[in-house]
């Protein structure tokens, strides 16, 4: 049996989370991958695959073969780079984890950029809201908002965004004009099911003063894409961060409400396992996105 490939089969098949979808990759047969795949088990003696007629999945032993795995395979493309004098050079696959909303609205034209400027490159983007186990998801950097992150990663915070209140401008000319805090009771608040301070908005000034928001919520919402076109819709107004609106707010589909008051900023972290050596192609990335996210609309760069 010829490991690497069976241990490459292997692992394609818990990524596509399909045997045939592997075969049709590798320009080969079903049955041809999935004696693959039953010989390496069999050399391990467990079993890596739940199989069924619509669903594969790792078992426990697959999900931790599976990590132990992507680091084999990427010691042996290190080294066969190294004996073919190409260490420095960004070649082979990078998984990349990011939020859906921002991955979908900002984060997937700079990948597009990036895979331009490293032909030699792939990357796998997985969008994903929740903080997976990299190492376990064999993922090699994540793009995390927020300041919650686990421990046992490396963490470089490498942008932040405002937040501020926003709402269509329609919306606000049906309603009494907002000059001070206590107005946003007479409108209707749209809220992310996932803001830290629950049921509160906290708003503060220039000169230090604090703010509660009370404001009447019917709608909320655990996706920042739907939030975006529901301030657009006119359904009320909203807490968030600029990267989700600046360009709306750039043209007038959107106008600030209380521009003198602000949330917590949200910052921006590139997240990756605490590995000693990383392939030329994760620094490349790292470095990429390091340039590339401070310069999107709504953010700004981390003060030095």
């Amino acid at each position: 049996m010829d490991t690497l490939k069976a241990m490459r089969v292997f692992t394609r098949a818990v990524e596509l989370g399909s045997l045939s979808a592997v075969a049709r990759e590798l320009d080969s047969t079903q049955p041809t991958i999935s004696k693959t795949v039953a010989a390496l088990e069999a050399d391990l003696g467990v079993r890596l695959l739940e199989r069924s007629t619509t669903h594969l999945q790792p078992t426990e032993a697959g999900r931790r073969f599976y990590a132990h795995a992507l680091t084999v395979l990427d010691a042996y493309a290190e080294a066969a780079a190294d004996a073919r004098g190409r260490t420095d050079r960004p070649v082979g696959k990078v998984r990349l984890s990011a939020p859906v909303s921002f991955g979908v609205l900002r984060l997937n034209a700079l990948i597009l950029d990036f895979l331009a400027r490293y032909p030699e490159v792939d990357v796998e983007l997985i969008f994903d809201d929740r903080f997976v186990d990299l190492v376990e998801a064999g993922v090699d950097v994540a793009l995390r908002l927020g300041a919650s992150l686990p421990p046992n990663v490396v963490a470089r915070r490498i942008a932040v965004s405002p937040r501020g209140l926003v709402a269509a401008p329609d919306y606000l000319a049906r309603h009494a004009p907002v000059r001070q805090p206590a107005d946003l009771a007479d409108l209707d608040l749209l809220r992310f099911t996932w803001l830290a301070a629950g049921d509160e908005i906290v708003l503060t000034d220039a000169h230090g003063n604090v703010a509660q928001v009370d404001a009447p919520c019917r709608y909320r919402a655990n996706n920042s894409l739907a939030m975006r076109e529901s301030f657009l819709a006119g359904a009320g107004f909203g807490l968030t961060p600029a990267w989700l609106v600046q360009d709306l707010l750039d043209t007038g589909a959107l106008t600030p409400v209380l521009p003198g008051w602000q949330g917590p900023a949200q910052d921006a972290y590139l997240v990756y396992p605490s590995r000693r050596h990383q392939p030329a192609r994760t620094r490349a990335l790292l470095a990429f996105l390091a340039e590339r996210v401070p310069a999107l609309p709504g953010f700004h760069p981390v003060e030095a």
